[in-house]
C-alpha cells in the first residue's frame, strides 16, 4: 500500500509517458477519500496522477487536520517525500481551498490550478456544524450534506456510494473538515494567484453555487469558467467524462515547464554550465 508522509495515495502513471508533463495531485473533499474521484479522472489518459488521502480519511492514518492551512502543509511534505518539484492540483470543495492556499504560500510548487466546487470562502450551515460530530447525530449530518452534494439527476447508486464513503469516516474528523472549511477565506487574496486556473462548477451545485465560482473567476486573472449542464456539487462524479474532457484540456494547453539553464563557479573565476534538467 503507497503511503508517504503517512498519507495513502492512488497513483497511476500512462506507459509512455511525457517526462516533460506535469503530475497531478487530486485533493479530495471534506468526508472524502482518494475514491471520491471516478476511474476517468485517476487514471487520466498520458498523465501521471496522484490521489491522496488527507489524514484520517479513507486508508490515511492520524486524526485529520483543523483547519486549511495543516492540510495545505500535508501535501506540501507529501510532495517532498516524493520528490516532486511542483505539480497541477485539482480539488473538490474543501481541496479546492487545499489547492487555492498553497497556491498563495507555496506558488512556485503549483504549474496550475482545477478547482471543482469551488469558492474562495466556504461557509457552513450552523446545522451541519452542530450535528457532524456527535455518533448520535452523524448519519443525519451525513444525509443532510449527500443529499446536498448531487443534482436531483443523479443516479441513487451514486447517491448511496457517497454515503457509505462519508459515514467510514470518524465524526471528529468529519466536523474538523466543516470547521475547517468554515474558517476559510482567500477572497482579499485572489488578485496574488498568477498560476493558470480553471474553475469547474455544476449547474446545480446546491453547496457552492455558481456565484461562487464566478467570484474565482472574476479574481484570478489567469481563469477560465467552465459551468457543466445537469450536475451538482460533486461535479466529477454526475459528469466525469466531461470533467475529464476539460481537465485534460487544461493540462495540454499549459506551458511547458523547465528549469532555467544557470552557472556555477568552479574556481577562480571560471564557470560551467548546469545541466538543463526538466521539471517532473
Amino acid at each position: 500500500m503507497p503511503i508517504a508522509t503517512e498519507l495513502y495515495y492512488f497513483s497511476h502513471e500512462a506507459e509512455d509517458l511525457d517526462k516533460k508533463r506535469p503530475p497531478v495531485i487530486l485533493i479530495h473533499g471534506a468526508g472524502g477519500n482518494h475514491l471520491s474521484w471516478p476511474p476517468q479522472i485517476r487514471r487520466m489518459v498520458d498523465e501521471r496522477i496522484y490521489a491522496i488521502d488527507l489524514p484520517g480519511h479513507g486508508r490515511s492514518e492520524g486524526v485529520g487536520g483543523h483547519s486549511i492551512d495543516e492540510y495545505a502543509d500535508n501535501v506540501i511534505d507529501f510532495m517532498k517525500e516524493l520528490k516532486i518539484r511542483a505539480a497541477v492540483l485539482v480539488g473538490i470543495s474543501m481541496g479546492s481551498a487545499i489547492s487555492l492556499t498553497i497556491a498563495l504560500k507555496y506558488p512556485r510548487k503549483v504549474l496550475g490550478l482545477g478547482l471543482l466546487g469551488a469558492g474562495s470562502k466556504l461557509r457552513v450551515a450552523q446545522p451541519i456544524l452542530e450535528t457532524a460530530g456527535n455518533p448520535n447525530t452523524f448519519e443525519s449530518a451525513v444525509e443532510m450534506i449527500n443529499e446536498n452534494c448531487f443534482s436531483e439527476n443523479a443516479a441513487s447508486g451514486l447517491k448511496q456510494l457517497s454515503k457509505e464513503q462519508m459515514m467510514e469516516l470518524r465524526p471528529p474528523i468529519f466536523l474538523g473538515d466543516f470547521l475547517a472549511c468554515n474558517n476559510f477565506d482567500v477572497t482579499s487574496q485572489l488578485a496574488c494567484i498568477k498560476t493558470p486556473t480553471i474553475i469547474i462548477c455544476g449547474k446545480k451545485d446546491k453547496m457552492t453555487p455558481l456565484k461562487f465560482s464566478e467570484l474565482l473567476q472574476n479574481g484570478i486573472a489567469n481563469s477560465q469558467l467552465h459551468v457543466v449542464e445537469n450536475a451538482g456539487h460533486m461535479v466529477m462524479t454526475e459528469q466525469p467524462d466531461m470533467v475529464a474532457d476539460l481537465l485534460k484540456q487544461f493540462i495540454d494547453d499549459l506551458p511547458p515547464h523547465t528549469r532555467k539553464k544557470k552557472e556555477r563557479t568552479i574556481r577562480d573565476g571560471e564557470t560551467a554550465p548546469v545541466q538543463k534538467i526538466e521539471s517532473p
